[in-house]
């Protein structure tokens, strides 16, 4: 299914490219530091995926992930996003985070599903499309990773990625069955994200 991976990949590096450009603004960084941090949100984590598939990187080849890049961060300037208050409470970076998060956790496992990876692969790939990014960028500006220590994160992009390996494996993946994996996934992370909640942890 090609142009749900299109579409899936598109709305992650929209929604990736804010919250990447809403950090690098919070970090205080020019406005190199700033394409950087959301270049590395919106793409890393895919380029590390088609590094894993041998492939060439999708950034480097397709016309499309750089121009949806340079275009969000152009309309978030436009629209003064970076005014907001705190911005890792602010609904638009929440929702950008989480539905970019959800869209990469398809892509990765989609693409792990075509090559024929196993259940445990389907979860590792699917998982690194979704946070690469972001652990990359919060490395670069000397954080913990988010997903180390973030709300209930890195557990939407497994759930998402076992929802489908489960649904391939009853030969039941479609667009719609996808788009409600999609559509549960972003619920199940805005209400985990309001409600604080937490994986367990040890002492």
């Amino acid at each position: 299914m090609p142009e749900f991976f299109i579409i899936a990949d598109i709305i992650g590096i929209v929604a990736f490219s804010i919250s990447g450009f809403l950090i690098a603004i919070k970090n205080n960084l020019d406005i190199l530091g700033i394409l950087i941090a959301s270049a590395l949100t919106a793409l890393g984590g895919g380029i590390i995926r088609d590094a894993i598939l041998s492939s060439d990187p999708f950034a480097f080849t397709s016309f499309y992930p750089a121009m949806t890049l340079i275009t969000t961060i152009l309309i978030a300037y436009i629209f003064k996003l970076y005014k907001k208050p705190s911005i890792e409470r602010n609904f638009i970076f929440v929702i950008s985070d989480t539905i970019g998060l959800v869209a990469f956790s398809i892509t990765g496992a989609i693409l792990a599903i075509h090559a024929d990876y196993n259940f445990f692969g389907i979860i590792i790939l699917s998982f690194i499309t979704a946070v690469g990014g972001g652990v990359t960028r919060d490395i670069m500006i000397n954080q913990v990773p988010t997903v180390l220590i973030s709300d209930f994160y890195g557990s939407i992009a497994v759930i998402v990625a076992i929802a489908l390996a489960t649904l391939e494996m009853f030969d039941i993946l479609n667009a719609m069955s996808i788009s409600a994996v999609a559509f549960a996934s972003v619920i199940l992370r805005l209400i985990a994200f309001n409600r604080k909640w937490h994986l367990p942890k040890l002492g």
